[in-house]
């Protein structure tokens, strides 16, 4: 297992995100195509003994913290027992959840006893109206409510992702910031990112930088932390404030440098980078009936093939690519 997850340009790969399910009880614009998608059968899904062998394996080969995503992966039945399983692999350090949050007031409790000790809800407004537009489903209230579950349980932080659309809620960044005053909040701002179907383009995106100056009109003050060396995020704090917020640039500024990230998709397919439409599938492997040592050699290779970074927005606007729902957020 040695050195089975660095890749040629020595980035060495400790983060797995799993996606347990394609499917989703929201609509998202920027992650699902209007027209929708097609789902595969279920039979073409991993099952929850494929993923853990999967995990149990990357976990050897070096991987210490695993996010389970989705779709949604609250709608995938049996997710307490999975985090349960996959919580209690020795050598795992951090269990973490990236969820829409409307089902999360029901789950959250059994979730946070099996393990899941890092949480992130995404939240794109803070207008009932707009969270409709967006999602193409009410919901704000319930997602309020499982923010403020993970806090009682002692979620610190609990992250919020927020995809900055210009035009749609780029008015609201200094609200999501004063959310952080009295909150252990990290708010994440994300650049708008071109997927399949997602009606991305450069009149939508707002620059990191830009971001920062629009929050800076009403807070001045904000100040930059330290962040580490594999951190997607660029971490700032108001002075006073409990919580935090991050930006991600993935567009303008991105950190392809420091990745430390793999995918695997809920059909089973290694995806080394989020933004390459290269993947390897490792559930045909496991149907075939590999070995753990066979689907190492295929890890391997997929990982010794990754790029040193992504080929930039304005190719990536015109490669063909999974929809977001499709890879896992």
């Amino acid at each position: 297992m040695d050195d089975l997850l660095t890749d040629t340009f020595g980035r060495r790969h400790t983060y797995l995100r799993i996606a347990l399910t394609e499917r989703c009880n929201l609509r998202c614009r920027y992650c699902m195509p209007a027209e929708g998608v097609a789902l595969r059968p279920r039979d073409e899904i991993l099952t929850f003994e494929e993923i853990e062998r999967l995990a149990r394996l990357f976990v050897r080969a070096g991987v210490r913290k695993i996010r389970l995503t989705g779709g949604e992966p609250l709608v995938r039945t049996g997710i307490e027992a999975l985090a349960e399983t996959l919580g209690a692999i020795p050598g795992l350090e951090t269990l973490a959840l990236t969820t829409n949050g409307l089902l999360l007031p029901k789950k959250l409790p059994r979730l946070r006893a099996a393990g899941v000790n890092l949480l992130n809800i995404s939240l794109d407004t803070l207008r009932p109206d707009r969270f409709e537009h967006i999602t193409r489903r009410p919901g704000l209230d319930l997602v309020w409510r499982a923010i403020d579950l993970a806090l009682e349980l002692g979620y610190d932080p609990v992250k919020v992702n927020c995809v900055v659309m210009r035009g749609f809620n780029d008015d609201e960044l200094a609200d999501f910031v004063a959310l952080t005053e009295d909150r252990p909040l990290e708010v994440r701002f994300i650049e708008y990112m071109p997927f399949d179907g997602n009606g991305w383009g450069m009149d939508r995106l707002v620059p990191y930088r830009d971001m920062q100056a629009r929050i800076a009109e009403r807070f001045p003050d904000l100040e930059p932390l330290r962040d580490g060396p594999t951190a997607t995020a660029r971490t700032y704090r108001v002075p006073g404030f409990r919580g935090r917020v991050g930006f991600i640039a993935s567009m303008t500024e991105p950190f392809c440098g420091g990745c430390n990230r793999l995918r695997l998709t809920a059909d089973g397919s290694l995806k080394v980078c989020l933004f390459g439409p290269a993947e390897v599938s490792l559930r045909d492997a496991l149907r075939r009936g590999a070995t753990d040592d066979d689907l190492g050699k295929i890890i391997r290779a997929a990982v010794q093939r990754k790029k040193a970074a992504h080929a930039g927005m304005q190719v990536l606007a015109k490669t063909r690519n999974r929809p977001m729902i499709l890879i896992g957020g």
